[in-house]
């Protein structure tokens, strides 16, 4: 049964066509929020948007690239436009491994996708949070911004700067803005598609985890719910890992 958690939130979530993004927009929804639901993928930013109002939420969608500071720009003002300010961020948009390119241009193009567009949708909403009075951003990095990761450079590097991104922007736009981030283990997701298909990988890979399972999204989009609500008033600067214990051993 839907609860009350966001009434009033004024949001914008990132890669919320699928994954992660999407079911923590349709969670921010189910709790009260409006949510502003961006996608590289126009499409299926407007098939989100299009369940929740389905389900008596309220939300749009929008296609943008959040590695192009305009576009950043735009999205934020399109939200603001919309919903008449912006109170929560959540930067879900990235990209893993990309085995088609070099390995120095798939290690720009991660950076890019994970670390500087995570970077450039904060900086244009800044304003707008602070300006709410309960502003709040919400980061995805990963367990490889905790630990490395000997499949890509690129992905561990970016989602460690993630990290550390989150604790700088926390030290330095509080107390108007809280900034926090979640480190997932590995989900299933489109994202992890072919590693989930890997039936070998699979079979090593759970040994890892003391729980005994892969995570789902609803687990991700759980505690980005908690850190962009009220509850976590207190909470800024953490780096929180939903990982099963992967990190704890």
């Amino acid at each position: 049964m839907a609860t009350t958690r966001m009434q009033g939130a004024l949001a914008l979530v990132t890669g919320a066509g699928s994954g992660i993004g999407r079911a923590t927009a349709v969670r921010f929804a189910a709790e009260g929020a409006r949510v502003a639901c961006v996608d590289r993928a126009a499409a299926a930013a407007d098939e989100t948007a299009a369940a929740i109002k389905a389900g008596g939420g309220e939300a749009f969608g929008l296609g943008a690239d959040v590695a192009d500071e305009a576009a950043c720009a735009r999205m934020v003002a399109a939200t603001v436009e919309r919903f008449g300010g912006l109170t929560t961020l959540v930067n879900s948009a990235g990209v893993g491994p990309q085995r088609e390119m070099s390995p120095s241009e798939e290690f720009r193009r991660i950076v890019e996708i994970n670390l500087t567009g995570t970077w450039l949708v904060s900086q244009a909403a800044r304003t707008a949070l602070a300006a709410s009075g309960r502003g709040s951003v919400t980061n995805l990095a990963s367990i490889y911004g905790l630990v490395g990761s000997s499949r890509s450079p690129g992905y561990a590097g970016s989602k460690g700067g993630v990290v550390n991104l989150t604790r700088q922007l926390a030290a330095e736009w509080a107390p108007a803005v809280r900034v926090n981030c979640v480190c997932p283990g590995h989900i299933d997701t489109p994202l992890t598609a072919t590693l989930m298909a890997d039936a070998a990988w699979r079979a090593t890979m759970i040994t890892r985890y003391p729980l005994a399972r892969f995570g789902r999204v609803d687990d991700i989009a759980a505690a980005i719910l908690y850190l962009a609500s009220d509850e976590a008033s207190f909470v800024t600067g953490a780096a929180l890992p939903v990982d099963g214990g992967y990190t704890a051993v």
